[in-house]
């Protein structure tokens, strides 16, 4: 199917078409270009998109957007940024999809792909999604643009740095749920504590369109916060949570068979009963927030909870894997894309229910966290040492606090990087073990868990 014309996309930018080309999919990344897709060369900082554009149609591109001439079919504007931007803008103008957006310090990401599941079994087929973890200033309008207009429902992942971020990204995407997953120390260098970044998670629903839902956590200690955020934006406003006087409550939640929940919510006045394959009470929260989302759209929450219980892990976000050790198997839990103190907790949580000989953690530094980040660090020894790890091994100059807090207590080990670290993993693992890897995607730690899979 026909994503863009090249008449429509000199339409929405205000660009010059230098011929006519279609083109059904849409990329900035010259090495994710594929036949028939429309190549933006953007200009940055560090690198102009004009150079690539002689291998994005080399690898197929049908045309380009440009801000100089350039050959082969292409749409020339004045600004290739702006020009995404419009493309954007008039994605979502052309579609009567529901749509919705999702904020939050942790749990963006799997909260988002887990209602893609739903909403996709929702329609068909007809939901959309941005894809990884593209949710800043390119990655949402990118986003948007590869929108297919006959879309019925989409969701889209937006997150900040910096206060005032999520304010102009939700203004391009105009949900019509607005859903706020955790708020927890992350990026706590660019603020000055995690009020102020409740507040900037807040804006997203500034982008509200009329008769629009915010969704916020209610065992949040920022609920009210978010609350007096959406106040003036939203025509209602739900909770969701574990706790007796959320909108949307786990009445009940049992570990599963397989490590998973099997969770009883109350959405409303409807009672649903569904698993979560997905381990954690992080997860239940996650699928509270999803339920949330289904029926302030009106979705079906029984094909929903059909669609939770066939999720599974993401790769760098839980994915789980047998891995063959001295002879035998170990279980591999990859948490390897992201890390903040909060999610640091949850994912012990999760190894520490693991029925294992011994539970390894392997921990990477946590960034962007600010003249707090020492203090931050040290403090996970509580949830390692609940968490009945015997063997820690940390990663990054970032972890020294964590590594003198667990002197003494537990076999240590703090090396410099993800290399070294996948080194000394090799020679430590025995049959039986889990394993859990976790640490800020910077860090690499990525590299490890290809090592251990034998993909490295």
């Amino acid at each position: 199917m026909t994503l863009w014309t090249s008449a429509a996309i000199a339409a929405a930018t205000g660009g010059v078409a230098s011929a006519d080309f279609v083109a059904n999919g849409v990329a900035f990344d010259s090495r994710e270009v594929g036949p028939g897709d429309l190549f933006v060369a953007l200009s940055g900082e560090a690198t102009d998109g004009h150079r690539f554009v002689a291998q994005a149609f080399a690898q197929g591109a049908a045309g380009a957007i440009v801000a100089r001439p350039v050959d082969g079919p292409h749409v020339l504007v004045e600004d290739t940024v702006r020009a995404l931007d419009l493309l954007a803008t008039a994605a979502r103008s052309r579609t009567a999809a529901r749509v919705i957006g999702v904020t939050g310090s942790v749990g963006k990401t799997g909260t988002k792909e887990a209602l893609f599941a739903c909403l996709d079994r929702i329609t068909h087929g007809h939901a959309h999604r941005s894809v990884k973890s593209y949710n800043n200033h390119t990655g949402v309008p990118l986003s948007l643009a590869r929108m297919p207009a006959d879309t019925q429902a989409a969701v889209f992942e937006m997150g900040m740095n910096h206060a005032g971020e999520l304010s102009r990204l939700t203004r391009l995407v105009r949900p019509g749920v607005a859903i706020v997953t955790t708020i927890a120390p992350a990026h706590t260098a660019f603020f000055s504590g995690e009020d102020a970044i409740a507040r900037a998670k807040g804006e997203i629903f500034e982008g509200l369109v009329s008769g629009g839902v915010a969704i916020v956590p209610f065992d949040s200690p920022h609920r009210d916060t978010l609350i007096a955020a959406a106040r003036s934006h939203a025509a209602r406003i739900v909770t969701f949570g574990l706790r007796d006087g959320a909108d949307v409550q786990a009445v009940e939640h049992v570990r599963s068979v397989g490590g998973g929940s099997f969770v009883t919510a109350r959405v409303g006045t409807h009672e649903v009963s569904y698993t979560i394959a997905p381990p954690g009470e992080h997860w239940v929260a996650n699928s509270l927030a999803v339920l949330a989302a289904v029926d302030a759209i009106g979705g079906d929450l029984g094909i929903a909870g059909l669609a939770l219980a066939d999720l599974e892990g993401l790769a760098g976000r839980g994915a789980r894997q047998s891995i063959a050790v001295g002879g035998g198997e170990a279980l591999l839990i990859d948490e390897s894309y992201n890390a903040n103190p909060a999610s640091m907790r949850a994912t012990l949580k999760v190894l520490a229910a693991e029925r294992a000989t011994r539970r390894v953690a392997v921990l990477g530094e946590m960034r962007e966290l600010g003249e707090a980040s020492d203090a931050y660090h040290a403090a996970l020894a509580v949830p390692v040492d609940e968490a009945g790890v015997s063997r820690v091994v940390l990663v990054g100059a970032g972890m020294l606090p964590l590594a003198k807090a667990l002197e003494g207590r537990i076999e240590t080990v703090h090396v410099a990087d993800a290399a070294t670290a996948a080194a000394v993993l090799t020679d430590m693992l025995a049959p039986g073990d889990a394993v859990l890897v976790k640490g800020s995607n910077g860090v690499g730690l990525a590299q490890v868990v290809a090592r251990l899979s034998g993909q490295g």
